[in-house]
C-alpha cells in the first residue's frame, strides 16, 4: 500500500487525485491537506484538462481524523487547510468528485469545492458537525446552501442526518447518482468528454460561473471577453 495520503495519476488529460487512508475511511488531517496542496501545485503547470477527486477502498471521506482534532491538528492549521480546499474550487480545470461510501463533514466540505459530484448507490452524505459540538471552518455554510438551497442546508446541517445519494441526486447535492459497479466507468467516459473539449473554453466558463457578480454585470462580463478565441481556439479549428 502507498504510504502517500493523496496519490495522483494522470491519463488522456485526467488526473485523478485519490484521498489514500482506506483503513482510516480517508480522513483527514493536515498532511492530507498539505499533500492535496502539492499536487495541485504541480498540475497547475502540467497539460490536464480534467481532475477527479476520489477515495481508495469504500468510502470517499469520513471527515476530519477525530484523533487529529482531539490533539489539535485542526487548530493550527485550518487557515491552510481552508486556503487548500479553495484551491481546489478554484483551479481552472473542471474537478469531478466521484463519491462512494461516506461523504461526512469536511469530507463533505472537500467534495463541494469540486465543480460536481457523481454519487454511487452506496454513498452516504452528511454534514455531522452539530453531533460532534463541533462548527465547520473550511466553507460548508456558503458552499451547501449553494448546491441545494439554503432551507435543505439548515436542515442537514441542524439534524446531521446522512442522506443517500439517490437524495443527494433529487436535491441537487449531487449530479447523478448512479450503480457503485458503474461509478469509475461513468466518471471515467464523463472526464473523457471534458478533455475532449477545448481547455480554453472549459477554463473561461469556469472563470465566469465563479463570478459572483449582478447579473447586469455578469452578462457585461461575458460580452467584453475576446470573442470566442480561447488560447487553443485556432489548433483546434485547423484540424477539422
Amino acid at each position: 500500500m502507498s504510504s502517500e495520503l493523496v496519490t495522483k495519476t494522470v491519463e488522456d488529460g485526467v488526473a485523478t487525485l485519490t484521498l489514500n487512508r482506506p483503513e482510516k475511511l480517508n480522513a483527514l488531517t493536515t498532511g492530507s491537506f498539505e499533500e492535496l496542496r502539492a499536487h495541485l501545485d504541480a498540475l497547475s503547470g502540467a497539460d490536464v484538462r480534467c481532475i477527479v477527486l476520489t477515495g481508495a477502498g469504500r468510502s470517499f471521506c469520513a471527515g476530519h481524523d477525530l484523533e487529529s482534532l482531539a490533539a489539535g491538528d485542526a487548530l493550527e492549521s485550518r487557515y491552510d487547510e481552508a486556503k487548500t480546499v479553495t484551491m481546489l474550487e478554484e483551479f481552472p480545470v473542471p474537478v469531478i468528485g466521484k463519491i462512494r461510501g461516506h461523504c461526512f463533514t469536511g469530507g463533505l466540505e472537500l467534495a463541494l469545492a469540486c465543480d460536481f459530484l457523481v454519487a454511487g448507490d452506496t454513498a452516504q452524505f452528511g454534514d455531522t458537525h452539530s453531533q460532534w459540538g463541533l462548527a465547520p471552518v473550511w466553507g460548508m455554510s456558503v458552499r451547501l446552501p449553494e448546491r441545494v438551497g439554503m432551507a435543505r442546508a439548515k436542515e442537514l446541517s441542524f439534524t446531521a442526518r446522512r442522506i443517500s445519494g439517490v437524495e443527494a441526486a433529487d436535491i441537487g447535492l449531487v449530479n447523478h447518482c448512479v450503480s457503485d459497479v458503474g461509478l469509475d466507468e461513468f466518471v471515467a467516459r464523463l472526464a473523457a468528454q471534458i478533455a475532449a473539449n477545448s481547455t480554453g473554453s472549459n477554463r473561461i466558463y469556469k472563470s465566469l460561473y465563479a463570478r459572483d457578480l449582478p447579473r447586469a454585470e455578469a452578462l457585461q462580463t461575458e460580452t467584453d471577453l475576446p470573442f470566442g478565441m480561447p488560447d487553443d481556439a485556432m489548433e483546434r479549428l485547423t484540424r477539422r
